[in-house]
């Protein structure tokens, strides 16, 4: 048995490190077109093999990996390359502030040699998990939904919590402070409906619908000292466009922006945040916990004016030890002035850059095939677009790593329907690397997967096995109700 076993080790090293039994072949003029397309991306070194398949199929094919002094070969199976973790680990280790050459020989009747393609290696890693929610890209119904995460060094993804622990509600907004996944929070609509807030092993249930607010609390955006959140309400509504680019139209009728405090059960605002004469929405805490940023338009009845609506970036100082905000908000991009309009903004963790998507008009731009990744540096008030990062589709939800150097966020460039997650690297003048997509262990994934991903976040660890609490709490407790403070 043992011979067996050391005959079988000894064929699969052969496999992935043989490297003199390829034959050379005819040199091509042009890189082989490969999904998911990781030519010239940047990449952490703590990341999944990035396993991708030859679009143009081949009677055989290897791929070499070189990266200072070490070697890699695979030979691709059922289409694709897979390659091994263990190996992939360590050619990324030693690459690590370099570069791996990557070179395919393919046999299409005759073997061709590719031109070396390279991925380069960044020496600050990723945090090891994505937290997303995947779901159906309906608009009024659904059936099966969850929050999810998804092992960023390996291909496991488990739930966070499933709808079908709570009457198959809606379950939505999930988000952590400071990436911790000790400390989240997510909503529940509908069925049980409530906001579900976890501290370590604490959990509570909030009704957060008071009479002063418009509707229960949405897009939250925790302080870092974990004291606050801030949250928008809104009154939304949607259409639908009979002969339009963008075939869904979500628009607010109204909306504001308030602050929840977690130890108090209370919410603070003030009028720059929550007045009639305007639209207040997505807001955001900087790092440092002193500046409250926010997109905020001038109120028009909708939906006559959804054209017109037009959502300027926004900061008012908020001051934690008093639970006060500043008497004015200063304007940052001005939408009437520079066009456009901004939505989700996310400030780095170190508080250079503030990351924001523009769109033509609106405030939900998830639909809108204009939606653009821009980026504004908070020091100098420059602003301009992530052009490698955008596509003729849809670029909306993005969150940042922990090390701010790492983005995801959602695209529809591969179909124009479902949203699917790229990661991609921003140094610290805020230059950005190409993209790439999520990797999969198999490269048909995304074609069989008829579910979008929804509010990817980066998060420093693993969220534990709760979802059953969360299910009982929402179904046995009445929930704790929040206080608005006039």
């Amino acid at each position: 048995m043992k011979h067996i076993i050391i005959y079988y080790i000894a064929a699969a090293a052969w496999l992935v490190s043989c490297t003199h039994r390829i034959p050379e072949g005819k040199e091509a003029d042009s890189l082989p077109a490969l999904f998911p397309d990781y030519a010239g991306v940047r990449i952490p070194y703590n990341i999944a093999p990035l396993n991708f398949a030859l679009i143009n199929p081949s009677e055989e094919a290897y791929a070499r990996f070189d990266a200072n002094g070490r070697q890699l070969t695979v030979k691709a199976g059922g289409g694709q390359f897979t390659i091994p973790p263990s190996a992939w680990r360590k050619l990324l280790a030693g690459a690590r502030g370099g570069q791996v050459a990557v070179t395919i020989h393919a046999k299409r009747g005759e073997w061709i040699r590719y031109p070396a393609f390279y991925l380069y290696v960044a020496k600050e890693p990723v945090d090891p998990y994505l937290a997303y929610r995947l779901i159906e890209p309906g608009y009024e119904l659904w059936n099966r939904m969850g929050i999810y995460q998804r092992d960023l060094e390996g291909n496991t993804q488990s739930a966070i919590i499933e709808n079908k622990m709570s009457g198959n509600n809606c379950i939505n907004c999930h988000s952590f402070c400071m990436q911790n996944p000790e400390k989240m929070l997510f909503h529940m609509r509908r069925a049980y409906a409530g906001t579900l807030l976890t501290d370590g092993d604490k959990i509570e249930k909030l009704n957060t619908k008071t009479d002063h607010t418009i509707s229960p609390l949405a897009y939250p955006s925790w302080h870092p000292s974990g004291r606050y959140i801030a949250f928008s309400v809104n009154k939304t509504e949607q259409s639908f466009h009979l002969n339009h680019r963008n075939r869904i139209e979500v628009y607010d009728n109204a909306s504001d922006v308030v602050v929840y405090d977690v130890e108090k059960h209370e919410i603070v605002t003030t009028p720059a945040l929550f007045s009639q004469e305007a639209f207040e929405t997505f807001p955001t805490f900087s790092p440092d916990g002193k500046t409250l940023y926010f997109c905020t338009a001038n109120a028009l009845p909708m939906p006559e004016a959804f054209e017109r609506m037009a959502y300027s970036l926004c900061a008012i100082s908020f001051d934690a030890e008093n639970r006060r905000f500043g008497a004015v908000a200063d304007t940052l991009y001005n939408a009437a002035a520079e066009g456009g309009s901004v939505s989700f903004p996310r400030v780095s963790p170190d508080g250079k850059f503030l990351l924001y998507t523009l769109s033509g008009y609106g405030n939900f731009s998830i639909w809108h095939k204009d939606a653009d990744l821009h980026l504004f540096h908070l020091a100098t008030k420059k602003h301009f677009p992530l052009d490698i990062l955008n596509s003729d589709d849809v670029e909306s939800y993005h969150s940042w790593s922990s090390n701010g150097r790492w983005v995801v966020f959602s695209s529809r460039r591969m179909d124009g329907l479902y949203t699917r997650p790229y990661i991609a690297y921003i140094n610290e003048e805020g230059k950005a690397s190409k993209p790439f997509l999520l990797p999969q262990k198999d490269t048909a994934f995304y074609h069989r997967l008829m579910k979008s991903y929804n509010i990817p976040e980066f998060i420093t660890g693993k969220v534990k096995r709760r979802g059953r609490e969360f299910g009982l709490k929402a179904k046995k407790e009445k929930g704790i109700n929040v206080i608005f403070l006039e």
